[in-house]
């Protein structure tokens, strides 16, 4: 499974599984990859629907150019190395494509990794 050629990708499809309705939902996300991890960054925190609906079920499905994979997602532990990590990958990865300063939404965002595991498609 290579994933790495994605990692200059603006975005990704992102689908969660409703925490209420057990419908898929999808969004289209920023990510960063290390290795076979995406992170993203959710501006909301924990009010974001996608992210509750990771807490309560991790298993989801991430759309990558045209290929479709299955991970889990885990929100990343405070202050953590990966922490760390999730927010340099994601700032340094966007900053140069946008015309606003991320640097307070890298640091305030919560942090979600998700670990691929297979390609679906």
């Amino acid at each position: 499974m290579n994933i790495i050629q994605y990692v200059e990708d603006d975005f990704c499809y992102l689908s969660t599984t409703g925490r209420r309705s057990g419908n898929m939902h999808t969004i289209e996300i920023w990510f960063a990859l290390q290795d076979t991890t995406l992170y993203l960054l959710a501006g909301g925190r924990e009010k974001a629907d996608w992210v509750r609906n990771i807490m309560q079920q991790p298993e989801i499905q991430v759309k990558l150019g045209e290929q479709l994979y299955r991970g889990e997602a885990h929100v990343v532990e405070a202050a953590s190395e990966e922490d760390a990590l999730a927010r340099r990958l994601v700032e340094t990865k966007y900053t140069p494509r946008s015309s606003d300063d991320l640097t307070e939404w890298a640091r305030d965002s919560l942090p979600i990794a998700i670990v691929i595991r297979n390609r679906i498609q």
